[in-house]
């Protein structure tokens, strides 16, 4: 069985519309769930660019690089559902422009 190739460009376009799709929803957005996807989203992105690239360049360090961004996914989700749940004690909504009020 001979495995398919994807050509390089068609990889990183993909991963280019995706970001694009994910820098989107975080400027559009106000609600706090709804950035923390577009974040996961962008993160995606950049993890097939790196996959991508180090196929076609018969690497590893594609795949490593995406199991760092997987680690900082996840680090980002347990802050950003840390603050999401003190945000909404505080201000009844999860809507981001209430954060602005926030004082030290």
């Amino acid at each position: 069985m001979e495995a398919i190739s994807i050509p390089l460009e068609q990889s990183l376009v993909l991963a280019a519309v995706l970001f694009c799709i994910g820098l989107t929803g975080v400027i559009v957005r106000r609600n706090i769930i709804f950035i923390l996807m577009s974040i996961e989203v962008m993160l995606n992105a950049c993890g097939l660019a790196f996959i991508a690239v180090g196929a076609r360049w018969n690497e590893a360090d594609g795949q490593i690089m995406f199991m760092l961004i997987l680690t900082i996914a996840a680090a980002e989700v347990a802050v950003g559902l840390g603050l999401l749940l003190q945000v909404h004690r505080r201000f009844r909504s999860i809507d981001i422009d209430q954060a602005n009020s926030l004082k030290g």
